[in-house]
Protein backbone atom coordinates (compact mmCIF):
# COMPACT_ATOMS: atom_id res chain seq x y z
CA UNK A 1 0.00 0.00 0.00
CA UNK A 2 2.84 2.38 0.88
CA UNK A 3 4.59 1.61 -2.42
CA UNK A 4 1.36 2.42 -4.32
CA UNK A 5 1.01 5.78 -2.53
CA UNK A 6 4.67 6.60 -3.19
CA UNK A 7 4.28 5.70 -6.85
CA UNK A 8 1.16 7.88 -7.13
CA UNK A 9 3.01 10.79 -5.49
CA UNK A 10 5.95 10.46 -7.87
CA UNK A 11 3.70 10.27 -10.92
CA UNK A 12 1.77 13.34 -9.78
CA UNK A 13 4.98 15.27 -9.08
CA UNK A 14 6.42 14.42 -12.47
CA UNK A 15 3.14 15.32 -14.16
CA UNK A 16 3.04 18.76 -12.55
CA UNK A 17 6.68 19.32 -13.47
CA UNK A 18 5.85 18.70 -17.10
CA UNK A 19 5.79 21.47 -19.65
CA UNK A 20 2.64 23.62 -19.15
CA UNK A 21 0.00 23.74 -21.86
CA UNK A 22 -0.73 27.26 -23.13
CA UNK A 23 -4.01 28.33 -24.69
CA UNK A 24 -5.80 31.59 -25.41
CA UNK A 25 -9.44 32.24 -24.48
CA UNK A 26 -11.96 33.97 -26.73
CA UNK A 27 -14.74 36.21 -25.43
CA UNK A 28 -18.07 34.71 -26.43
CA UNK A 29 -20.59 36.82 -24.48
CA UNK A 30 -20.60 39.69 -22.00
CA UNK A 31 -23.21 40.78 -19.49
CA UNK A 32 -22.42 44.37 -18.57
CA UNK A 33 -23.68 45.89 -15.33
CA UNK A 34 -23.49 49.53 -14.27
CA UNK A 35 -20.10 48.93 -12.63
CA UNK A 36 -18.92 45.46 -13.69
CA UNK A 37 -19.20 42.78 -16.36
CA UNK A 38 -19.58 39.01 -16.41
CA UNK A 39 -17.51 37.55 -19.24
CA UNK A 40 -18.09 34.18 -20.87
CA UNK A 41 -15.05 32.84 -22.69
CA UNK A 42 -14.17 29.59 -24.42
CA UNK A 43 -10.97 27.78 -25.32
CA UNK A 44 -9.79 24.30 -26.28
CA UNK A 45 -6.68 22.34 -25.32
CA UNK A 46 -5.18 18.99 -26.30
CA UNK A 47 -4.67 17.13 -23.01
CA UNK A 48 -2.79 13.91 -22.29
CA UNK A 49 -4.01 11.36 -19.79
CA UNK A 50 -3.13 12.33 -16.24
CA UNK A 51 -2.40 15.61 -14.54
CA UNK A 52 -1.60 18.75 -16.51
CA UNK A 53 -1.07 22.44 -15.93
CA UNK A 54 -3.04 24.70 -18.28
CA UNK A 55 -2.21 28.40 -18.66
CA UNK A 56 -5.16 30.32 -20.14
CA UNK A 57 -4.19 33.67 -21.61
CA UNK A 58 -6.34 36.54 -22.92
CA UNK A 59 -8.43 36.90 -19.79
CA UNK A 60 -9.14 40.22 -18.08
CA UNK A 61 -6.24 42.02 -16.43
CA UNK A 62 -8.28 42.34 -13.24
CA UNK A 63 -11.00 39.94 -12.18
CA UNK A 64 -12.65 38.64 -9.04
CA UNK A 65 -10.93 35.29 -8.50
CA UNK A 66 -13.81 34.11 -6.29
CA UNK A 67 -16.21 34.37 -9.25
CA UNK A 68 -14.19 32.20 -11.66
CA UNK A 69 -16.10 29.16 -12.93
CA UNK A 70 -14.61 26.54 -15.25
CA UNK A 71 -16.88 24.31 -17.31
CA UNK A 72 -15.23 21.07 -18.45
CA UNK A 73 -16.31 17.63 -19.72
CA UNK A 74 -16.98 14.89 -17.16
CA UNK A 75 -13.67 13.24 -18.05
CA UNK A 76 -11.75 16.28 -16.77
CA UNK A 77 -11.44 17.18 -13.08
CA UNK A 78 -10.33 20.72 -12.28
CA UNK A 79 -8.10 20.44 -9.22
CA UNK A 80 -7.33 24.16 -8.76
CA UNK A 81 -7.73 27.56 -10.41
CA UNK A 82 -5.46 30.55 -9.83
CA UNK A 83 -5.52 34.03 -11.36
CA UNK A 84 -2.21 35.81 -11.83
CA UNK A 85 -0.61 38.67 -13.72
CA UNK A 86 2.94 37.49 -13.09
CA UNK A 87 3.10 34.00 -14.54
CA UNK A 88 6.73 33.27 -15.42
CA UNK A 89 7.69 30.32 -17.62
CA UNK A 90 10.51 29.65 -20.03
CA UNK A 91 7.93 28.12 -22.38
CA UNK A 92 5.39 30.89 -22.23
CA UNK A 93 6.34 33.18 -25.09
CA UNK A 94 7.34 30.48 -27.57
CA UNK A 95 4.31 28.29 -26.88
CA UNK A 96 1.65 30.97 -26.57
CA UNK A 97 2.73 33.17 -29.48
CA UNK A 98 3.67 31.30 -32.70
CA UNK A 99 4.88 34.53 -34.34
CA UNK A 100 7.46 35.11 -31.61
CA UNK A 101 8.55 31.45 -31.70
CA UNK A 102 9.08 31.66 -35.47
CA UNK A 103 11.24 34.78 -35.11
CA UNK A 104 13.27 33.21 -32.31
CA UNK A 105 13.90 30.09 -34.42
CA UNK A 106 15.01 32.26 -37.34
CA UNK A 107 17.39 34.20 -35.10
CA UNK A 108 18.95 30.95 -33.91
CA UNK A 109 19.50 29.74 -37.52
CA UNK A 110 21.03 33.06 -38.61
CA UNK A 111 23.32 33.10 -35.59
CA UNK A 112 24.53 29.60 -36.53
CA UNK A 113 25.20 30.73 -40.13
CA UNK A 114 27.16 33.74 -38.89
CA UNK A 115 29.24 31.48 -36.67
CA UNK A 116 30.03 29.18 -39.62
CA UNK A 117 31.07 32.14 -41.76
CA UNK A 118 33.30 33.47 -39.00
CA UNK A 119 34.98 30.04 -38.69
CA UNK A 120 35.60 29.93 -42.46
CA UNK A 121 37.05 33.46 -42.43
CA UNK A 122 39.35 32.58 -39.56
CA UNK A 123 40.52 29.39 -41.35
CA UNK A 124 41.26 31.29 -44.55
CA UNK A 125 43.12 34.00 -42.69
CA UNK A 126 45.26 31.39 -40.91
CA UNK A 127 46.09 29.78 -44.27
CA UNK A 128 47.09 33.15 -45.68
CA UNK A 129 49.36 33.69 -42.71
CA UNK A 130 50.95 30.35 -43.24
CA UNK A 131 51.67 31.18 -46.90
CA UNK A 132 53.09 34.56 -45.98
CA UNK A 133 55.42 33.06 -43.39
CA UNK A 134 56.83 30.56 -45.91
CA UNK A 135 57.16 32.82 -48.95
CA UNK A 136 60.93 33.66 -48.44
CA UNK A 137 63.03 31.75 -50.92
CA UNK A 138 66.76 31.91 -50.38
CA UNK A 139 67.78 32.00 -53.99
CA UNK A 140 70.41 29.43 -54.73
CA UNK A 141 70.08 27.96 -51.24
CA UNK A 142 66.65 26.66 -52.13
CA UNK A 143 68.05 24.24 -54.67
CA UNK A 144 65.25 25.29 -57.08
CA UNK A 145 65.73 26.08 -60.73
CA UNK A 146 64.39 29.27 -62.18
CA UNK A 147 61.52 27.39 -63.81
CA UNK A 148 60.60 25.69 -60.54
CA UNK A 149 60.84 29.01 -58.69
CA UNK A 150 58.52 30.69 -61.18
CA UNK A 151 56.05 27.86 -60.81
CA UNK A 152 56.14 28.30 -57.00
CA UNK A 153 55.57 32.03 -57.31
CA UNK A 154 52.58 31.46 -59.60
CA UNK A 155 51.11 28.98 -57.14
CA UNK A 156 51.55 31.35 -54.21
CA UNK A 157 49.99 34.21 -56.15
CA UNK A 158 47.00 32.15 -57.29
CA UNK A 159 46.41 30.65 -53.85
CA UNK A 160 46.82 34.00 -52.09
CA UNK A 161 44.31 35.63 -54.47
CA UNK A 162 41.86 32.74 -54.07
CA UNK A 163 42.00 32.96 -50.28
CA UNK A 164 41.66 36.76 -50.26
CA UNK A 165 38.63 36.62 -52.56
CA UNK A 166 37.09 33.91 -50.42
CA UNK A 167 37.55 36.06 -47.29
CA UNK A 168 35.93 39.05 -49.02
CA UNK A 169 32.99 36.90 -50.11
CA UNK A 170 32.59 35.48 -46.61
CA UNK A 171 32.75 38.93 -45.05
CA UNK A 172 30.05 40.15 -47.44
CA UNK A 173 27.93 37.14 -46.46
CA UNK A 174 28.52 37.89 -42.77
CA UNK A 175 27.45 41.51 -43.31
CA UNK A 176 24.20 40.40 -44.94
CA UNK A 177 23.58 37.88 -42.17
CA UNK A 178 24.17 40.56 -39.53
CA UNK A 179 21.65 42.85 -41.24
CA UNK A 180 19.15 40.00 -41.31
CA UNK A 181 19.86 39.29 -37.64
CA UNK A 182 19.30 42.95 -36.79
CA UNK A 183 15.97 42.94 -38.66
CA UNK A 184 14.89 39.78 -36.85
CA UNK A 185 15.83 41.26 -33.49
CA UNK A 186 13.82 44.39 -34.28
CA UNK A 187 10.89 42.22 -35.30
CA UNK A 188 11.22 40.28 -32.06
CA UNK A 189 11.13 43.51 -30.07
CA UNK A 190 7.98 44.64 -31.90
CA UNK A 191 6.25 41.29 -31.39
CA UNK A 192 7.32 41.19 -27.76
CA UNK A 193 5.98 44.71 -27.21
CA UNK A 194 2.68 43.63 -28.74
CA UNK A 195 2.70 40.66 -26.44
CA UNK A 196 3.34 42.90 -23.44
CA UNK A 197 0.51 45.24 -24.48
CA UNK A 198 -1.91 42.34 -24.63
CA UNK A 199 -3.75 41.03 -21.63
CA UNK A 200 -1.54 40.42 -18.61
CA UNK A 201 -4.12 38.31 -16.83
CA UNK A 202 -3.80 34.52 -16.86
CA UNK A 203 -5.68 31.65 -15.31
CA UNK A 204 -3.50 28.73 -14.21
CA UNK A 205 -5.43 25.45 -13.98
CA UNK A 206 -4.33 22.13 -12.55
CA UNK A 207 -6.48 19.40 -14.09
CA UNK A 208 -6.75 15.61 -14.12
CA UNK A 209 -7.78 14.07 -17.43
CA UNK A 210 -9.03 10.51 -18.02
CA UNK A 211 -9.11 10.41 -21.84
CA UNK A 212 -6.43 11.95 -24.05
CA UNK A 213 -7.64 14.33 -26.73
CA UNK A 214 -9.01 17.79 -27.41
CA UNK A 215 -11.03 19.32 -24.57
CA UNK A 216 -13.30 22.36 -24.68
CA UNK A 217 -13.36 24.65 -21.64
CA UNK A 218 -15.89 27.35 -20.69
CA UNK A 219 -14.66 30.20 -18.48
CA UNK A 220 -16.95 32.59 -16.58
CA UNK A 221 -15.90 35.38 -14.21
CA UNK A 222 -16.71 38.95 -13.15
CA UNK A 223 -14.45 41.93 -13.78
CA UNK A 224 -14.90 45.48 -12.51
CA UNK A 225 -13.34 47.01 -15.63
CA UNK A 226 -16.58 47.69 -17.51
CA UNK A 227 -19.59 50.00 -17.21
CA UNK A 228 -22.67 51.07 -19.14
CA UNK A 229 -24.95 54.07 -18.89
CA UNK A 230 -28.36 54.54 -20.51
CA UNK A 231 -29.00 57.61 -22.64
CA UNK A 232 -31.76 58.66 -24.99
CA UNK A 233 -32.60 60.59 -28.12
CA UNK A 234 -35.97 62.36 -27.82
CA UNK A 235 -37.48 63.52 -31.11
CA UNK A 236 -40.66 65.54 -31.35
CA UNK A 237 -42.04 66.72 -34.72
CA UNK A 238 -44.86 68.71 -33.15
CA UNK A 239 -46.80 68.94 -29.89
CA UNK A 240 -49.52 66.87 -31.57
CA UNK A 241 -47.27 63.84 -32.05
CA UNK A 242 -45.88 61.30 -29.57
CA UNK A 243 -42.23 61.36 -28.58
CA UNK A 244 -39.96 59.15 -30.68
CA UNK A 245 -37.55 57.86 -28.08
CA UNK A 246 -34.40 56.01 -29.08
CA UNK A 247 -33.26 53.99 -26.09
CA UNK A 248 -29.46 53.68 -26.18
CA UNK A 249 -26.52 52.66 -24.06
CA UNK A 250 -22.93 53.81 -23.74
CA UNK A 251 -20.71 50.80 -23.01
CA UNK A 252 -17.15 51.28 -21.79
CA UNK A 253 -14.63 48.59 -20.96
CA UNK A 254 -10.95 48.58 -20.05
CA UNK A 255 -10.47 44.92 -19.17
CA UNK A 256 -7.28 44.49 -21.18
CA UNK A 257 -8.93 42.29 -23.85
CA UNK A 258 -10.99 43.34 -26.85
CA UNK A 259 -14.50 41.93 -27.13
CA UNK A 260 -14.89 40.92 -30.77
CA UNK A 261 -18.34 40.01 -32.10
CA UNK A 262 -19.72 39.19 -28.68
CA UNK A 263 -23.31 38.60 -27.66
CA UNK A 264 -24.04 41.59 -25.45
CA UNK A 265 -26.43 41.79 -22.51
CA UNK A 266 -26.91 44.98 -20.50
CA UNK A 267 -28.29 44.69 -16.98
CA UNK A 268 -29.39 47.26 -14.41
CA UNK A 269 -28.24 44.90 -11.66
CA UNK A 270 -25.15 45.26 -9.50
CA UNK A 271 -23.23 42.03 -8.83
CA UNK A 272 -20.89 43.79 -6.38
CA UNK A 273 -23.62 45.35 -4.29
CA UNK A 274 -23.80 44.59 -0.58
CA UNK A 275 -26.90 42.44 -0.17
CA UNK A 276 -26.97 42.59 3.62
CA UNK A 277 -30.23 44.15 4.85
CA UNK A 278 -29.62 47.35 6.89
CA UNK A 279 -30.00 47.40 10.68
CA UNK A 280 -31.26 50.48 12.53
CA UNK A 281 -29.33 51.61 15.58
CA UNK A 282 -30.38 54.13 18.22
CA UNK A 283 -30.66 57.70 16.89
CA UNK A 284 -29.57 60.42 19.31
CA UNK A 285 -30.17 64.16 18.80
CA UNK A 286 -27.53 66.67 19.89
CA UNK A 287 -27.42 70.45 20.06
CA UNK A 288 -25.45 72.44 17.55
CA UNK A 289 -24.63 76.15 17.38
CA UNK A 290 -27.62 78.33 16.43
CA UNK A 291 -27.60 80.97 13.71
CA UNK A 292 -29.05 84.15 15.26
CA UNK A 293 -29.36 86.10 12.02
CA UNK A 294 -32.89 86.95 10.82
CA UNK A 295 -33.77 86.41 7.20
CA UNK A 296 -36.59 85.33 4.91
CA UNK A 297 -36.39 82.05 2.94
CA UNK A 298 -37.74 81.29 -0.52
CA UNK A 299 -39.08 78.02 -1.86
CA UNK A 300 -37.40 76.53 -4.94
CA UNK A 301 -39.56 75.09 -7.70
CA UNK A 302 -38.83 71.42 -8.38
CA UNK A 303 -39.42 71.64 -12.12
CA UNK A 304 -36.36 73.78 -12.75
CA UNK A 305 -34.12 71.54 -10.69
CA UNK A 306 -34.19 68.91 -13.44
CA UNK A 307 -33.35 71.22 -16.33
CA UNK A 308 -29.89 72.11 -17.63
CA UNK A 309 -28.85 75.67 -18.32
CA UNK A 310 -26.98 76.71 -21.39
CA UNK A 311 -28.90 74.87 -24.11
CA UNK A 312 -27.32 75.06 -27.54
CA UNK A 313 -29.68 75.83 -30.37
CA UNK A 314 -28.38 74.95 -33.81
CA UNK A 315 -29.51 73.38 -37.06
CA UNK A 316 -29.71 69.62 -37.01
CA UNK A 317 -28.04 68.37 -40.18
CA UNK A 318 -30.35 65.71 -41.53
CA UNK A 319 -27.74 64.28 -43.88
CA UNK A 320 -25.35 63.49 -41.04
CA UNK A 321 -27.93 62.32 -38.54
CA UNK A 322 -28.31 58.79 -37.31
CA UNK A 323 -32.09 59.22 -37.45
CA UNK A 324 -34.29 61.45 -39.60
CA UNK A 325 -37.73 61.58 -41.12
CA UNK A 326 -38.25 61.80 -44.84
CA UNK A 327 -41.00 63.52 -46.76
CA UNK A 328 -43.46 60.71 -46.08
CA UNK A 329 -42.90 61.03 -42.32
CA UNK A 330 -41.46 57.56 -42.16
CA UNK A 331 -38.93 57.03 -39.41
CA UNK A 332 -35.58 55.94 -40.87
CA UNK A 333 -32.40 54.94 -39.06
CA UNK A 334 -28.86 54.45 -40.34
CA UNK A 335 -27.07 51.74 -38.37
CA UNK A 336 -23.30 51.25 -38.35
CA UNK A 337 -22.80 47.51 -38.19
CA UNK A 338 -19.84 45.83 -36.42
CA UNK A 339 -18.10 45.35 -39.77
CA UNK A 340 -18.17 49.10 -40.41
CA UNK A 341 -20.88 49.02 -43.09
CA UNK A 342 -23.88 51.34 -42.83
CA UNK A 343 -27.40 49.95 -43.23
CA UNK A 344 -30.61 51.96 -43.44
CA UNK A 345 -33.83 50.50 -42.11
CA UNK A 346 -37.04 51.43 -40.40
CA UNK A 347 -36.55 52.17 -36.72
CA UNK A 348 -39.26 49.67 -35.85
CA UNK A 349 -36.90 46.90 -36.92
CA UNK A 350 -34.71 47.52 -33.87
CA UNK A 351 -37.16 45.61 -31.71
CA UNK A 352 -36.27 42.47 -33.67
CA UNK A 353 -32.76 42.51 -32.23
CA UNK A 354 -33.32 43.46 -28.58
CA UNK A 355 -35.40 41.63 -26.00
CA UNK A 356 -36.13 43.11 -22.58
CA UNK A 357 -36.32 40.85 -19.55
CA UNK A 358 -37.76 42.26 -16.35
CA UNK A 359 -37.56 40.46 -13.02
CA UNK A 360 -38.00 41.39 -9.39
CA UNK A 361 -34.56 42.97 -8.99
CA UNK A 362 -33.40 44.33 -12.34
CA UNK A 363 -33.99 44.82 -16.04
CA UNK A 364 -31.76 43.30 -18.72
CA UNK A 365 -31.47 43.93 -22.46
CA UNK A 366 -30.42 40.96 -24.60
CA UNK A 367 -28.97 42.10 -27.93
CA UNK A 368 -28.76 39.62 -30.80
CA UNK A 369 -26.51 41.77 -33.01
CA UNK A 370 -22.84 40.90 -32.30
CA UNK A 371 -20.82 43.90 -31.14
CA UNK A 372 -17.15 44.86 -31.01
CA UNK A 373 -16.30 46.60 -27.74
CA UNK A 374 -12.60 47.47 -27.64
CA UNK A 375 -10.61 47.70 -24.43
CA UNK A 376 -9.76 51.39 -24.80
CA UNK A 377 -11.85 53.10 -22.14
CA UNK A 378 -13.95 54.86 -24.80
CA UNK A 379 -17.74 54.85 -24.81
CA UNK A 380 -19.30 52.64 -27.50
CA UNK A 381 -22.87 53.46 -28.50
CA UNK A 382 -25.32 50.57 -28.55
CA UNK A 383 -28.90 50.99 -29.81
CA UNK A 384 -31.44 49.15 -27.67
CA UNK A 385 -35.02 50.02 -28.55
CA UNK A 386 -37.28 52.49 -30.33
CA UNK A 387 -40.24 53.61 -28.22
CA UNK A 388 -43.17 55.86 -29.06
CA UNK A 389 -44.20 57.68 -25.90
CA UNK A 390 -47.73 59.12 -25.85
CA UNK A 391 -47.35 62.53 -24.24
CA UNK A 392 -49.41 65.47 -23.05
CA UNK A 393 -47.52 68.65 -23.84
CA UNK A 394 -47.69 71.86 -21.89
CA UNK A 395 -45.45 74.82 -21.42
CA UNK A 396 -43.95 75.74 -18.11
CA UNK A 397 -42.38 78.96 -16.90
CA UNK A 398 -41.11 80.35 -13.61
CA UNK A 399 -40.08 83.89 -14.65
CA UNK A 400 -38.69 84.76 -11.22
CA UNK A 401 -35.90 82.24 -11.94
CA UNK A 402 -35.78 82.09 -15.76
CA UNK A 403 -37.69 84.30 -18.18
CA UNK A 404 -38.12 81.63 -20.86
CA UNK A 405 -40.76 78.99 -21.45
CA UNK A 406 -39.95 75.30 -21.24
CA UNK A 407 -41.87 72.63 -23.08
CA UNK A 408 -42.85 69.79 -20.76
CA UNK A 409 -44.03 66.36 -21.86
CA UNK A 410 -46.13 64.45 -19.35
CA UNK A 411 -45.83 60.67 -19.67
CA UNK A 412 -48.44 58.53 -17.94
CA UNK A 413 -47.89 54.90 -16.96
CA UNK A 414 -44.18 55.32 -17.68
CA UNK A 415 -43.09 52.29 -15.64
CA UNK A 416 -44.05 49.90 -18.44
CA UNK A 417 -41.24 51.27 -20.64
CA UNK A 418 -38.46 50.05 -18.31
CA UNK A 419 -36.74 53.42 -18.38
CA UNK A 420 -33.54 53.95 -16.40
CA UNK A 421 -32.06 57.24 -15.15
CA UNK A 422 -29.96 58.87 -17.85
CA UNK A 423 -29.22 61.85 -20.04
CA UNK A 424 -31.21 62.60 -23.20
CA UNK A 425 -30.64 64.59 -26.38
CA UNK A 426 -33.63 66.67 -27.47
CA UNK A 427 -34.47 67.25 -31.14
CA UNK A 428 -37.62 69.38 -31.47
CA UNK A 429 -39.10 70.20 -34.88
CA UNK A 430 -35.82 69.22 -36.54
CA UNK A 431 -33.66 71.37 -34.27
CA UNK A 432 -31.24 70.17 -31.65
CA UNK A 433 -32.17 72.14 -28.55
CA UNK A 434 -29.91 70.60 -25.91
CA UNK A 435 -30.01 67.94 -23.22
CA UNK A 436 -32.24 66.94 -20.36
CA UNK A 437 -32.32 64.27 -17.67
CA UNK A 438 -34.75 61.38 -17.40
CA UNK A 439 -35.36 60.19 -13.85
CA UNK A 440 -38.01 57.46 -13.63
CA UNK A 441 -37.07 56.66 -10.01
CA UNK A 442 -39.83 58.71 -8.48
CA UNK A 443 -43.15 58.17 -6.72
CA UNK A 444 -45.29 60.44 -8.92
CA UNK A 445 -47.77 58.90 -11.35
CA UNK A 446 -46.60 61.18 -14.16
CA UNK A 447 -43.10 61.49 -15.57
CA UNK A 448 -42.31 65.06 -16.66
CA UNK A 449 -39.71 65.43 -19.38
CA UNK A 450 -38.26 68.85 -20.01
CA UNK A 451 -38.06 69.15 -23.81
CA UNK A 452 -36.18 72.44 -23.92
CA UNK A 453 -36.88 76.15 -24.34
CA UNK A 454 -39.31 77.69 -26.80
CA UNK A 455 -38.37 81.19 -27.97
CA UNK A 456 -41.78 81.65 -29.59
CA UNK A 457 -43.35 82.23 -26.19
CA UNK A 458 -42.38 85.61 -24.68
CA UNK A 459 -42.40 86.12 -20.92
CA UNK A 460 -41.70 89.21 -18.84
CA UNK A 461 -41.63 89.81 -15.10
CA UNK A 462 -41.47 93.54 -14.40
CA UNK A 463 -41.61 95.41 -11.12
CA UNK A 464 -44.44 97.96 -10.91
CA UNK A 465 -42.59 100.92 -9.45
CA UNK A 466 -45.58 103.07 -8.49
CA UNK A 467 -47.12 100.12 -6.62
CA UNK A 468 -43.92 99.24 -4.78
CA UNK A 469 -42.13 101.10 -2.02
CA UNK A 470 -40.86 101.28 1.57
CA UNK A 471 -42.50 102.74 4.70
CA UNK A 472 -41.02 103.22 8.16
CA UNK A 473 -43.35 102.59 11.10
CA UNK A 474 -41.72 103.41 14.44
CA UNK A 475 -39.37 100.40 14.96
CA UNK A 476 -40.44 98.49 11.83
CA UNK A 477 -39.82 98.77 8.13
CA UNK A 478 -42.55 97.84 5.66
CA UNK A 479 -41.75 97.02 2.04
CA UNK A 480 -44.30 96.40 -0.72
CA UNK A 481 -43.42 94.50 -3.89
CA UNK A 482 -45.65 94.45 -6.96
CA UNK A 483 -44.89 92.62 -10.21
CA UNK A 484 -46.62 92.25 -13.57
CA UNK A 485 -46.21 88.88 -15.32
CA UNK A 486 -46.75 89.12 -19.07
CA UNK A 487 -47.03 86.05 -21.30
CA UNK A 488 -47.46 86.17 -25.09
CA UNK A 489 -48.00 83.23 -27.46
CA UNK A 490 -46.27 83.93 -30.78
CA UNK A 491 -46.99 80.44 -32.11
CA UNK A 492 -49.59 79.52 -34.74
CA UNK A 493 -51.43 77.14 -32.45
CA UNK A 494 -53.00 77.34 -29.01
CA UNK A 495 -50.76 76.42 -26.10
CA UNK A 496 -51.34 75.41 -22.52
CA UNK A 497 -49.10 77.15 -20.03
CA UNK A 498 -48.25 76.21 -16.47
CA UNK A 499 -47.03 79.49 -14.95
CA UNK A 500 -45.45 79.67 -11.51
CA UNK A 501 -44.22 82.43 -9.27
CA UNK A 502 -43.67 82.78 -5.56
CA UNK A 503 -43.64 85.06 -2.56
CA UNK A 504 -41.19 84.76 0.35
CA UNK A 505 -41.74 82.82 3.57
CA UNK A 506 -40.60 83.82 7.02
CA UNK A 507 -38.59 81.78 9.52
CA UNK A 508 -38.66 84.49 12.18
CA UNK A 509 -41.66 85.70 14.20
CA UNK A 510 -40.41 89.29 13.83
CA UNK A 511 -40.77 89.03 10.07
CA UNK A 512 -44.35 89.08 8.78
CA UNK A 513 -45.32 88.58 5.16
CA UNK A 514 -48.72 89.38 3.67
CA UNK A 515 -49.85 88.37 0.19
CA UNK A 516 -51.78 91.37 -1.11
CA UNK A 517 -52.69 90.17 -4.62
CA UNK A 518 -52.32 86.59 -5.86
CA UNK A 519 -53.56 87.29 -9.39
CA UNK A 520 -56.20 84.54 -9.00
CA UNK A 521 -53.54 81.89 -8.61
CA UNK A 522 -53.68 78.57 -6.82
CA UNK A 523 -51.62 79.40 -3.73
CA UNK A 524 -49.65 76.89 -1.67
CA UNK A 525 -49.18 78.68 1.63
CA UNK A 526 -46.65 76.11 2.84
CA UNK A 527 -44.26 76.70 -0.06
CA UNK A 528 -45.26 80.20 -1.17
CA UNK A 529 -45.71 78.98 -4.77
CA UNK A 530 -48.47 80.46 -6.92
CA UNK A 531 -49.66 78.51 -9.95
CA UNK A 532 -51.70 79.52 -12.99
CA UNK A 533 -52.94 77.17 -15.71
CA UNK A 534 -53.33 79.31 -18.81
CA UNK A 535 -54.63 78.73 -22.31
CA UNK A 536 -53.17 81.09 -24.86
CA UNK A 537 -54.59 81.41 -28.35
CA UNK A 538 -52.24 82.25 -31.22
CA UNK A 539 -50.80 85.76 -30.76
CA UNK A 540 -52.66 86.18 -27.46
CA UNK A 541 -51.14 88.12 -24.55
CA UNK A 542 -52.10 87.76 -20.89
CA UNK A 543 -50.99 89.89 -17.95
CA UNK A 544 -51.10 88.89 -14.28
CA UNK A 545 -50.32 91.13 -11.28
CA UNK A 546 -49.04 89.88 -7.94
CA UNK A 547 -48.19 91.87 -4.82
CA UNK A 548 -46.92 91.11 -1.32
CA UNK A 549 -45.78 93.08 1.74
CA UNK A 550 -42.88 92.34 4.10
CA UNK A 551 -42.66 93.88 7.59
CA UNK A 552 -39.57 93.49 9.79
CA UNK A 553 -37.45 95.45 12.36
CA UNK A 554 -35.85 98.46 10.70
CA UNK A 555 -32.47 97.75 12.29
CA UNK A 556 -32.23 94.39 10.52
CA UNK A 557 -31.23 93.55 6.97
CA UNK A 558 -32.90 90.70 5.07
CA UNK A 559 -30.97 88.71 2.50
CA UNK A 560 -32.42 87.92 -0.95
CA UNK A 561 -35.32 90.35 -0.64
Amino acid sequence: MKKQLLFTFLVTTIAFAQKPIFTSAKVKAATVYFNAAELQQTTSVNLPVGTSEIVIKNVADYLNENTVQIGAPSSVTVLSVQFTQNYISEYEIDESNPAIKKVRDSITLVQKEIKKVQIDVYSHQQTIGLLDNNQIVAGANTGLSVAELMKLVDYYKAKRTELDNAVVTLQEKEGKLNKRLQALNEKLVINTQKEEKSSKGKLVLQVMNEVAGNVNLDINYITDSATWNPFYDLRVDSVKDPINMMYKAQVTQNSGIDWKKVKLTLSSGNPNQNNQAPILNSWFLRYQGLNTGSYATFSTDTYLQNTKEGYLRKNFDKNDSKNYRDGDKQSIRFDTLPNGKIMARDNDGLDDYTSINENQLNVSFDIDIPYDILSNGKAHSVALKEIKLPAIYKYYAAPRVDKEAFLLAEINDYSKYNLLPGEANIIFEGLYVGKTNINPNQTADTLNLSMGRDKKISIKREKVVDKSGTKFLSSYKEQTFTYDLTVRNNKKEEVQMLLKDQYPLSTDKEITIELLDDGNAKVNTETGIMTWELKLAPNETKKIRISYKVKYPKDKVIDNL
